[in-house]
């Protein structure tokens, strides 16, 4: 009886088990919820063996996949903000807030998360792409699909928004 030859590990299936913990682990940090970041993972990689299929496909690499979760993170945060009617009452009642007053450096890692969960998806959809992804503004307008100028002024009032939160939970540090 001759030895069978075990073929080698599909590709797509051999990054997947490589950069699995990778583009889990990006997207559980910048939205906290385990169900969301599983299911948006499996997003990520459903849209990875899809490319892979393609006559002439990408590269699938790690950076690659993180980039695919960025975006399948930020598409999840449209969707959430298209189906929420509070939105525009979230947006009124922050607006009055003071947008260039500096805030303190000190801050508890978990409050802010928190603090962030409790923001309308378009607000941490972009200070999590600003702050933590470190995008500039621009590559943060394109993401969310608006003008340069829309952003800034969502930005300003996000951040403005996070304070008050932050704030009211009594987790500032003073």
């Amino acid at each position: 009886m001759g030895s069978e030859e075990v073929p080698d590990e599909d590709p797509v299936a051999a990054i997947y088990h490589r950069a699995l913990p990778h583009v889990y682990g990006y997207l559980l940090s910048r939205c906290g919820d385990v169900s969301l970041a599983e299911d948006l993972a499996a997003e990520t990689f459903v849209a990875a063996v899809d490319a892979a299929a393609k006559p002439d496909p990408p590269r699938i690499t790690v950076p690659w996949l993180i980039g695919v979760a960025r975006h399948k993170l930020a598409d999840h945060w449209r969707r959430s903000a298209r189906e929420k009617s509070t939105r525009a009452a979230a947006t009124e009642a922050r607006a009055g807030a003071a947008l260039d007053d500096p805030w303190d450096e000190w801050v508890d890692t978990e409050a802010a998360y928190a603090a962030l969960r409790s923001l309308s998806a378009p607000q941490r959809a972009a200070l999590t792409l600003r702050y933590l992804d470190g995008l500039p503004v621009a590559d943060v307008a394109a993401h969310l699909g608006r003008s340069l100028h829309a952003t800034e002024t969502l930005l300003a009032r996000s951040r403005a928004a996070l304070r008050t939160v932050y704030r009211e939970e009594g987790r500032d540090g003073r």
